[in-house]
């Protein structure tokens, strides 16, 4: 066969090979140090972008004054750097030099990172304390409206800067980073290669939900503070772990700005390697030569395989990146958890769930030796378990119980709007809305601050595992019979729901057989085209899945999820964050467009393998 030929044509000259060619030293001229350096990469990208930025996005939202709205353009601005920047750097550094365009976006990285921290050195120093008085029912409360408004919200388009260059330095990492792993290696072990690969950009976001819950339980000035991580003025220190990741992703594009076109011994496997996208009887190919030479090339409506595997991609992007954004919310509001305490608890579950699925998916192609219709139809199942693990968001805790929300005021409301969170008992108190302070009261009930339960009195020494105590609440009864009023602490109300393990674990599942097909799908994807276009195709590929996928994602569970608050941040008569979500409506929503997404996925690559 003609591929034969050119493979020993290839291999006679072999010996010619100078492999003192590449700058970098010979002993890390290999495969697997290219492989290393791209992992560690690949691990600060999704630490630093899937990882940091969920995790801190409220503290930012709180420091600078931003609405929810705005979060999202900083969140979305990533993705959409990516979208304008895949058709072009896939296609000119698919036939360039690709660790060259690959050190180079790591240094992009870095810059971006080290401009999203900028903010915090660039402010003045962030001084928020609560007033051991403030809030109470005998202090004249006053709304901060009079205030002049604070122009640090404008540091979004700082923030939309660093995000837009993070998306404009990862673009090479995912495209021109697959293929120079592809071309360089067998293509029986290819797929554990990527898969390696993959997984190491897994554990980034698993090591930035960690790394920044831990971060988030200092305060954001390094000085004395009367705030615990639990006020709501509260901002954690977000802003080290930009500082730390972009200097790490300066030192690890060194090396990789130093390797050579090809590794050495990589021209056997470009000879040898039969693409199956239109392989006929004979063992021929039906390829056209003259494709990815113009930038107008686009892969053909002729490829169906691959058309359906990039909108699979799609719709499985919807839904991981909906989930990863929203999953830590999910779990705050489902088991009135913190918002460091929900990132941290995330973050060990996409460690095993997310590295996991994504290695034993390159690993069980390589052992079953796959091609591309049993790949899909290995995909096929992941998506099929999928679907049924998730109806686990049918379970879901009660809300735990808020006066004037979710149950009224004992002895009656008074009307206050649609919420009725004033009442006999503190009508005289003059609460605002303005100051949310939740506080648990001693009968179990949460109240919107200690002004709206009626507390008259602060303990100035006594406190219960650092949280403040409140007295003389004329709205907190101990008991029904009793009219001597009770007490508060500060903070929420423990929640009593014993779902959570349960829920954890069928998560677990979803995730993991999510991710499982991450490795065979993108393996399919190089399979199905010649050998020229993949570099090009991955770029078009994660077009779509970024357009489709990735950018509505987050907007659409953000839509959904919002849908199901029951009381929102009041900003001077505007409209704010959500502070409670109704868990049962909240659940079936997240149910209803997950099933939607998982639905869709499993289609695509039905038709495909048709």
């Amino acid at each position: 066969m003609p591929h034969l030929t050119a493979d020993a044509s290839f291999s006679s000259r072999l010996e010619l090979l100078d492999l003192n060619d590449s700058p970098v030293n010979v002993v890390f001229n290999t495969p697997k140090w290219v492989l290393f350096f791209l992992c560690f990469a690949s691990f600060l990208q999704g630490m630093i972008v899937n990882g940091f930025i969920n995790t801190v996005i409220t503290s930012i939202e709180r420091r600078f004054d931003l609405r929810s709205y705005q979060s999202g353009l900083i969140a979305s601005s990533y993705d959409i750097a990516c979208c304008i920047c895949l058709s072009f750097v896939s296609y000119f550094g698919g036939t360039g030099h690709k660790p060259k365009w690959l050190g180079w976006g790591v240094v992009v990285i870095a810059i971006g990172s080290l401009v999203f921290a900028m903010p915090h050195f660039t402010t003045e120093t962030y001084k928020a304390s609560m007033s051991e008085q403030a809030g109470l029912c005998s202090t004249n409360q006053t709304a901060p409206c009079n205030e002049n408004t604070s122009s640090l919200s404008n540091y979004m388009y700082v923030f939309m800067l660093g995000q837009f260059l993070h998306g404009i330095g990862a673009t090479p990492l995912y495209t021109l980073g697959v293929t120079y792993l592809d071309e360089n290696v067998k293509s029986s072990y290819a797929p554990v290669y990527i898969g390696i690969f993959y997984t190491s950009a897994i554990f980034g976001p698993a090591a930035g939900y960690l790394l920044g819950g831990l971060l988030l339980k200092m305060f954001t000035e390094f000085q004395e503070t009367t705030l615990t991580p639990e006020d709501p003025l509260w901002v954690g220190a977000w802003w080290i772990g930009f500082l730390g990741g972009g200097a790490a992703a300066l030192l690890v594009a060194v090396p990789i700005l130093g390797y050579p076109r090809q590794l050495p011994g990589s021209q056997r496997y470009v000879a040898i390697r039969d693409s199956e996208a239109y392989r006929i009887k004979d063992g021929s190919q039906e390829t056209d030569p003259q494709f990815g030479k113009s930038v107008k090339d686009m892969p053909r409506t002729k490829n169906p395989t691959f058309i359906f595997l990039c909108l699979a991609g799609a719709t499985e992007a919807n839904l991981v990146s909906g989930m990863s954004t929203f999953g830590p919310k999910f779990l705050e509001s489902q088991f009135n958890l913190s918002s460091s305490e929900a990132a941290t608890i995330f973050g060990y579950m996409v460690v095993p769930a997310g590295g996991g699925g994504t290695f034993m998916g390159g690993y069980i192609i390589k052992k079953l030796n796959l091609r591309c219709r049993g790949i899909i139809k290995f995909c096929l199942l992941c998506a099929v378990v999928s679907l049924l693990a998730i109806f686990i968001f049918l379970i879901h805790c009660p809300n735990v119980p808020m006066a004037g929300v979710t149950d009224p005021y004992l002895g009656g409301p008074v009307s206050d709007g649609p919420l009725n969170l004033t009442a006999f008992c503190n009508s005289e108190c003059n609460c605002v809305r303005e100051f949310y302070n939740p506080v648990c009261g001693d009968d179990g009930y949460m109240y919107y601050s200690p002004c709206h339960a009626g507390c008259s009195t602060v303990d100035q020494m006594l406190t219960q595992a650092g949280k403040k105590v409140y007295y003389d609440c004329s709205c907190v009864f101990r008991n029904l019979s009793s009219s001597v009023p009770g007490g508060a602490v500060s903070g929420k109300c423990s929640s009593s729901c014993q779902h959570m393990p349960l829920f954890m674990v069928f998560f677990f599942v979803v995730m993991i057989f999510t991710l499982l097909s991450s490795i065979p799908a993108l393996t399919a994807t190089l399979r199905c085209v010649p050998d020229k276009q993949k570099s090009f195709a991955l770029g078009i590929q994660w077009i779509i899945i970024r357009a489709l996928g990735a950018i509505p994602g987050p907007i659409a569970f953000g839509s959904v999820i919002d849908n199901s608050c029951m009381l929102w941040q009041d900003q001077c008569g505007e409209q704010g964050s959500c502070y409670l979500y109704q868990n049962s409506t909240m659940g079936v929503y997240t149910l209803i467009a997950g099933v939607i997404y998982k639905v869709r996925a499993p289609i695509h690559p039905c038709l495909s393998s048709l």
